[in-house]
């Protein structure tokens, strides 16, 4: 396999990952990005914790998708992640997810 190869490869699952968030976006309520992941998740749980002066993050999400071609399923019950690094929350507002009037025809 050449590296063309393998760079077509990644970009088809790129695609088609992508394809698949803008399927399931609507499914959600918030956008969750962690410094490993992207989620989607439709309950989030967020705690910081403070150890002898070190700030760490406690995130919990349910009924969650993850952005990660390489899983086979990327439907998850439950998500448990403790981090060092910024965690970065949104609600999705429905509005968003409706195209502009003057794009809907």
């Amino acid at each position: 396999m050449s590296t063309d190869d393998l760079d077509d490869y990644e970009a088809q699952l790129e695609l088609q990952l992508y394809k698949e968030y803008r399927d399931v976006v609507g499914l959600f309520a918030y956008v969750v990005e962690t410094e490993r992941r992207f989620y989607l998740a439709n309950h989030v749980d967020l705690k910081a914790h403070n150890d002898a002066g070190d700030v760490y993050f406690e995130l919990t999400l349910r009924d969650a998708w993850v952005w990660d071609s390489y899983r086979s399923a990327r439907f998850i019950k439950t998500v448990h992640v403790l981090t060092f690094k910024d965690v970065n929350i949104e609600e999705i507002a429905k509005s968003d997810l409706e195209p502009p009037t003057s794009i809907r025809g």
